[in-house]
């Protein structure tokens, strides 16, 4: 309970990277200068809202170094980077199999190709003979998830943190108005 009365810019401090962290990150170091813009850095609604569809889109792209990308983009689009770089972390270790299954059976049903058969033990060696038969449901079926999980995300974060806003501030004009006295 405790946690919802935060206003969403100080929770969302507690759960991203630090800024010295990201600079600190090599694979980041590509970007040089840019990513020292301080605007990149701040938690207000755009920012936020741009680095939940960056991060969100590219958490569901299967490629290798996300990070890097969603930060190339959160540069370009002026969102905020710690977010972006830390919702690519959705897809993970844990949940890369079931989210990049989910989607290959996406694009294959909008694509109309039969799924192929999994083999007992899915291994990188399997992955990568494999990928002329499910590399195009797989890049289908992503980059609609990747689409729609940004939207979401951005335009999730925008009605939400406005929803707060509004909230704070009734809240903070009726407890004003609580406390004049009564005129006669």
């Amino acid at each position: 309970m405790a946690m919802a009365g935060l206003m969403p810019r100080r929770l969302l401090k507690k759960l991203t990277p630090s800024v010295a962290a990201i600079r600190a990150n090599r694979c980041l170091r590509i970007f040089g200068d840019f990513i020292h813009d301080p605007n990149l850095w701040h938690l207000n609604r755009h920012a936020v809202a741009r680095a939940f569809g960056i991060g969100m889109f590219w958490a569901f792209i299967p490629v290798p170094f996300q990070m890097v990308f969603a930060a190339g983009v959160a540069i370009l689009w002026r969102g905020n980077i710690p977010l972006s770089v830390a919702l690519v972390w959705i897809s993970n270790p844990v949940t890369i199999p079931p989210i990049f299954f989910a989607t290959y059976l996406l694009g294959a049903w909008l694509l109309g190709s039969p799924p192929v058969d999994l083999p007992g033990e899915i291994t990188v060696d399997w992955f990568l003979t494999s990928l002329d038969t499910i590399g195009k449901p797989l890049f289908v079926g992503s980059l609609i998830v990747a689409f729609v999980a940004g939207g979401i995300g951005y335009f999730g974060i925008h009605g939400i943190w406005r929803w707060l806003t509004v909230r704070r501030y009734r809240q903070r004009r009726f407890s004003t108005r609580a406390k004049q006295p009564a005129s006669n």
